[in-house]
């Protein structure tokens, strides 16, 4: 901004002027024609005063509004800082729920993550540590539940096993299937023959009445000799295991 032009000074006309009323008739035809020009001179230099007066008044008003627009970009800037530091304090406060989140310690980091995960710029910026612990995590986590899966279907494969295991031994208890209780049918058959032949065996036989008159001569003759009954001969149960187990 250029500087604005300065009134003339007047001093030098009324100095003049002064000098003219002091040393001039004031009747004489000079006092006249000297007056009326340093009256012209007051006038130009009045008129010069009120020209750079505006032109001082306009500038000042510029000055003024500029001023007045620095002044309300600088509130503008102050509020804008206060309502960042707010915001800011906001989330320095926030409560988070990565930050109740059971991380792997800092050790562990460092020993089970992956190289990328763990290099000294992570470990200088805070924020880039958390968030790649934080993903860390999260496989980790994934990773886990995969293997919880696995295992959870085995778990479940071997509980189908031993619920069908123990249905067919409930099913063998209380009668078992149709060719269980043919099998027992057939070994109770074969137990009731054994046993009859048993008796058969151990029953002696009634001699017929030609024996009887032969042998009674020789009866009274001599004292007959007991002898022990055979040994009876079972025949072999079959005792193998039941079918169906």
């Amino acid at each position: 901004m250029s500087e604005p032009p300065l009134p003339p000074d007047p001093d030098a006309a009324v100095d003049a002027f002064n000098a003219l009323l002091d040393h001039t008739d004031p009747s004489s035809p000079a006092f006249k024609v000297q007056g009326g020009a340093l009256l012209a001179w007051l006038k130009a230099l009045h008129r010069s005063a009120n020209v750079a007066t505006r032109a001082i008044k306009q500038q000042t008003a510029e000055a003024r509004l500029a001023m007045d627009q620095t002044h309300l970009g600088l509130q503008n800037l102050l509020y804008e800082r206060r309502h960042l530091e707010r915001e800011i304090d906001k989330c320095r406060q926030f409560a988070s729920i990565y930050q109740d989140v059971p991380l792997h310690s800092l050790e562990e980091f460092k020993e089970i993550a992956p190289d990328e995960a763990k290099t000294e710029e992570v470990f200088i910026n805070e924020h880039s540590l958390m968030l790649n612990r934080l993903s860390f995590e999260l496989a980790e986590r994934h990773r886990l539940e995969e293997r919880r899966k696995a295992l959870q279907a085995v778990k479940e494969a071997k509980l189908k096993v031993y619920k069908d295991n123990e249905k067919l031994v409930n099913e063998w208890l209380t009668g078992g299937t149709g060719l269980e209780r043919a099998v027992m049918d057939q070994l109770k058959m074969g137990r009731d023959v054994a046993s009859k032949v048993n008796r058969s065996t151990l029953l002696p036989t009634e001699p017929s009445a030609e024996k009887r008159q032969a042998s009674a001569p020789a009866d009274k003759m001599s004292t007959p000799t007991p002898t022990a009954p055979a040994t009876p001969m079972h025949p072999s149960i079959p005792t193998g295991p039941r079918a169906g187990v």
